[in-house]
């Protein structure tokens, strides 16, 4: 087994970037969802709620600036807010956690409220504010901005018999749905279809990582990411019927990274494409199971 692809979303549902190698953090890969979009209440905004979020194509600039353009071209520059500079914090809440973040310039929210909505964007200066559920983690994990863990795994064998689902329960109407629609960290090649679902731990390339809960799915899979459509029931409808774990219409396995022995600090080592892929526990067994 292989990793064969890796992506990265510096604002939260917005569209990705898909490098050749990502350092990896205690909290997910660097850059990956440290900013996000909070509504008047403080919680999160995302493609559930606007698909419109998915076409912001973003940047990462080294010195932490974060670059936005929107479809027609407009394009705006927002350094990185912290408390060190003296920024507004903003109270914000993902998926009942609340925490606080540090709030960009009003010209960014000027610009946001132009091409999205009336939303404040923010920027988890200390990503050590959120902790992840206790029930699928050890004391001290903590995540981004992300809907729940680190990291998001997924495999193409998985894609692969999942599309063939979609495609017998409609042989005329179906289209082929692409690894962008599930939005992973890192995408795995070689593992037999719906594999990932057993594994307790992995290792890829020189780090290892606790496999911790399946990913369950909403609308955004239904959304094509380089268009902004909704694009009708599936994966949906077929993920409910072939493939249901907790009790949720399930695709891709959440990752916690481990800390190498002897590191220190935040790097704790680097992920690239071509790594190998390898499961060194195995036997999850997820209630509810509807496995093809």
């Amino acid at each position: 087994m292989l990793l064969t692809g890796l992506h990265v979303y510096p604002v939260k549902s917005m569209y990705r970037l898909s490098p050749e190698s990502a350092r990896v953090e205690p909290w997910g890969l660097a850059g990956d969802r440290r900013w996000m979009l909070a509504d008047a209440s403080g919680r999160f905004v995302s493609q559930r709620e606007n698909a419109a979020l998915g076409q912001i194509r973003t940047e990462l600039a080294a010195d932490g600036t974060l670059l936005l353009t929107a479809p027609g071209g407009s394009r705006i520059e927002v350094p990185a807010p912290s408390v060190a500079a003296g920024d507004p914090l903003a109270d914000v809440e993902v998926w009942g956690t609340r925490f606080r973040a540090a709030e960009a310039a009003k010209e960014a929210h000027l610009w946001i409220a132009e091409h999205l909505g009336d939303y404040r964007l923010v920027h988890l200066d200390d990503p050590r504010a959120r902790p992840v559920d206790p029930e699928f983690s050890a004391p001290g994990d903590t995540v981004s901005m992300a809907d729940g863990f680190p990291l998001l795994l997924a495999t193409t064998a998985s894609l692969d018999t999942l599309n063939t689902l979609i495609a017998q329960a409609d042989p005329d109407g179906h289209e082929t749905l692409p690894m962008e629609r599930f939005r992973p960290n890192v995408v795995v090649g070689g593992a037999e279809a719906w594999a990932e679902d057993g594994w307790r731990r992995i290792r890829i390339g020189e780090l290892t990582f606790k496999v911790v809960k399946p990913c369950g799915r909403c609308v955004v899979t239904t959304t094509d990411q380089e268009t902004g459509e909704r694009r009708g029931p599936e994966p949906l409808r077929t993920l409910a019927k072939h493939h249901r774990l907790l009790k949720k219409a399930a695709f891709g396995q959440n990752l916690i990274p481990e800390r190498p022995a002897g590191v220190e600090g935040d790097a704790l080592g680097t992920l690239r494409i071509g790594d190998e892929v390898e499961v060194l526990e195995d036997g999850a067994n997820w209630p509810e199971n509807a496995l093809v």
